[in-house]
């Protein structure tokens, strides 16, 4: 399995839009998602951050995806960013293979 976080804040672009704008936009992003599901994207977890935690991103929101594989993150990368979302978001992604603590704790000891 693999996993994307996306870290994300609105840029002054979403700002000035209104919210038909922003429904016209939401509608866009979904359409596009019926594809990407069925290539195995699933969203696990999405909202705002708490940004009061020990050692909290600046971000205001976040999302958790669980892919089959590398080809499906990579669409799902491109389908994102396809729909225009860096346009109105700053985002920070975080992806990779998902692995067990042991495995995780060995690659940490190897850097």
């Amino acid at each position: 399995m693999h996993y994307l976080l996306e870290l994300y804040s609105p840029k002054p672009a979403w700002l000035a839009l209104d919210a038909a704008a922003r429904q016209a936009y939401f509608d866009t992003v979904g359409a596009g998602m019926a594809a990407l599901s069925g290539m195995g994207a699933e969203a696990l977890a999405m909202g705002a951050l708490d940004g009061g935690k020990l050692h909290g991103a600046p971000q205001q929101f976040y999302a958790v995806w669980r892919l089959p594989d590398e080809a499906a993150l990579d669409a799902l990368l491109v389908g994102i960013a396809a729909t225009g979302w860096h346009d109105y978001f700053d985002t920070v992604n975080a992806a990779g293979q998902a692995v067990d603590f042991p495995t995780h704790l060995g690659q940490l000891a190897g850097v």
